[in-house]
């Protein structure tokens, strides 16, 4: 089969991309670079022997996505592409909107024109809000999210459920935590232009000297060690997961399919205790500045990831350690570049 991968050259995407090719599917990348650079393409054939085919373009571009269908017969999505940093989204809100919602639209037409099913939306815990009790379930009640970024996420997944109803298309929803580490390779990981925004590419660049230290965005949160807490999953578990969440949808009989999945580890870690993890699996040092707390953080998110362990027979196992590891060695690979 012929899987449509949006932002298939970010972070989560490439890893992905490499699963699916693992598992036989030939894979079609679409991804503008506005957050990747080209050398990952080259990467991914490295690590798993196979080239996919990849355009470089801008999927707001209604024209260009339709000329793309007529070329290839896809078979479903896996839909990346989408602006995710937190802190950028509440100073550009229209370019949030904007993106990630139009280039959801343009590919939900195409699959609505052409009779095309087995869709698969790369969402996130922040359509949770603040959650009042821990661990969250797919059934936590959805609060009004504390960022634009998450309400795109939120309002993507309405726009998906209503898609899938109408039309009755199979589809799934991977609400993930917190995405870290970098392939076993180590020829791919996450590739943060400019000033990162998320916690550990700031940690391995503080540690690699790039960074002068490590902001640490409030220690007034009411946690143990008044740090932040999130459940960090190894991204090639996560990638992992999609894989059988598309083999799912493929399998289904059903005409319509709505699956809603968690994707972590159960566990929450602290700021300070990853930033104590790093240090410890790697050898080095972070130094570190408390900060302010960052407009649109949450105090306390992980998951309850019983339902997709029960029905995808897919569990988050690396630790945190290991995980961070191959951090270490993602960005020791893109010193060597330089």
């Amino acid at each position: 089969m012929t899987i449509l991968v949006t932002g298939g050259l970010g972070y989560i995407g490439s890893h992905t991309v490499v699963e699916l090719l693992k598992n036989n599917f030939e894979v079609v990348i679409v991804d503008d670079l506005s957050n990747s650079e080209k050398f990952i393409l080259e990467n991914i054939e490295e690590v798993s022997g196979k080239k996919p085919i990849f355009y470089p373009f801008d999927l707001r571009r209604k024209e260009l996505i339709h000329q793309l269908f007529d070329a290839h017969h896809i078979e479903g999505c896996i839909n990346f592409a989408a602006y995710k940093a937190v802190g950028e989204s509440q100073e550009k809100p229209l370019d949030y909107y904007e993106n990630n919602l139009f280039i959801l639209i343009n590919i939900l037409q195409e699959f609505k024109n052409r009779n095309i099913s087995n869709f698969i939306f790369s969402s996130s815990c922040t359509v949770y809000g603040q959650a009042d009790e821990m661990p969250i379930h797919e059934t936590t009640p959805l609060k009004m999210p504390e960022s634009v970024y998450g309400k795109t996420k939120q309002m993507g997944e309405e726009i998906i459920l209503d898609f899938a109803k109408a039309y009755h298309k199979k589809i799934s929803l991977l609400r993930y935590f917190n995405p870290i580490g970098a392939h076993p390779s180590g020829k791919l990981g996450e590739l943060p232009l400019g000033i990162p925004n998320n916690l550990v590419p700031f940690v391995t660049q503080t540690a690699a000297g790039i960074r002068k230290e490590l902001s640490i965005f409030g220690n007034d949160y009411p946690t143990l060690d008044g740090t932040a807490v999130r459940d960090y999953i190894y991204v090639v578990d996560l990638a992992k997961a999609h894989v059988a969440a598309l083999q799912k949808l493929i399998a289904s009989t059903e005409d319509t399919v709505l699956d809603i999945y968690n994707l972590g580890t159960g566990n929450g870690s602290s700021v300070l205790e990853v930033v104590q993890a790093f240090e410890k699996a790697n050898q080095v040092a972070v130094p570190y500045k408390i900060c302010d707390r960052r407009v649109g953080d949450i105090t306390i998110a992980y998951a309850n990831a019983t339902k997709a362990e029960k029905e995808l027979g897919w569990k988050a196992d690396t630790t945190l350690e290991i995980a961070l590891k191959t951090t270490w060695q993602w960005q020791k690979y893109l010193e060597s570049r330089n």
